[in-house]
């Protein structure tokens, strides 16, 4: 079980994606959830996404600025889930 940072719920990995932070600041969509860096989960879901963006979420939790495309990656994400 895992925390997804937007909405503090409790769910199993396999429902979150992970957001994950290199040593070098660099921020990726972790797929396989085994790169190491710095990781924050999220509900792989438009609106939990929308909110996380909203509110600044993962730059709290990653400690770096988030670049708006990788929000835009993680929307795209949920819409190929949904097809």
């Amino acid at each position: 079980m895992r925390k997804c940072v937007a909405t503090g719920e409790m769910k199993p990995k396999k429902e979150l994606i992970r957001i994950v932070r290199s040593k070098e600041g660099e921020v990726s969509i972790d797929l396989t959830g085994k790169q190491s860096g710095r990781g924050a989960y999220l509900t792989l879901d438009r609106d939990v996404i929308e909110l996380a963006k909203k509110k600044n979420v993962l730059a709290n939790q990653l400690s770096v600025q988030i670049d708006p495309s990788l929000y835009e990656q993680l929307l795209e994400l949920v819409d190929k889930e949904k097809h």
